[in-house]
């Protein structure tokens, strides 16, 4: 007879969510894991398999909360640029935080240390990028399609250049105690929509 689990798999993939965005994946052991989710490392491993594919897995789960919020704000109804405007300057307002900037954005954190040398992570990065360029560009799209865009404004470049500043926001936010540096940096940008 199987044993059940005497513990919550969501919960724990969210507690090691938070661990691994708050200290990154090198800087986390298996056994900060098990101190920190409370389970054993047998069910650890049973449950996750390995740190690595528990890494993907908190990752995955990142990514569908946060495109599903961008996906939500960006697809509603009416007006698209401000839609734009809004979610540009969430991740400003984020990056400068004082509580949320030392996480930063497990996306772009992923990004600079484990992509460059994991593909795994390498393609889950690229994905995220990819359906974030095409909501972007989608909502930009309609912008253009109901006159909030000048005519000669291309939406996919415009959507690429969003894309690389929210990132950016995110890596110099958590760099810099200067909450003005990314907020100028996201107002600056959205000029250019005008």
């Amino acid at each position: 007879m199987a044993r059940t689990k005497e513990f919550d798999p969501d919960a724990a993939l969210r507690a090691a969510l938070q661990l691994f965005w708050r200290r990154g994946y090198e800087a986390t052991s298996m056994a900060d894991l098990v101190e920190h989710l409370g389970i054993g490392r047998a069910s650890l491993y049973a449950t996750f398999g390995s740190k690595h594919e528990l890494y993907l897995k908190a990752f995955d789960r990142y990514e569908q909360t946060g495109l599903t919020r961008i996906v939500g704000e960006l697809s509603q109804p009416g007006p698209a640029l401000p839609a734009v405007r809004a979610v540009v300057r969430s991740y400003a307002t984020e990056a400068a935080h004082e509580e949320l900037r030392r996480s930063g954005c497990l996306v772009t954190n992923t990004a600079a240390e484990l992509a460059p040398h994991d593909p795994a992570s390498a393609r889950r990065v690229e994905r995220n990028w990819d359906q974030l360029e095409t909501v972007l560009h989608t909502a930009l799209v309609r912008a253009r399609a109901q006159g909030e865009l000048p005519p000669g404004r291309d939406p996919l470049t415009l959507a690429r250049m969003l894309l690389v500043l929210m990132q950016g926001l995110r890596v110099v936010g958590k760099a810099s105690s200067d909450p003005a540096r990314v907020r100028d940096a996201a107002e600056q940008a959205l000029a250019l929509l005008d």
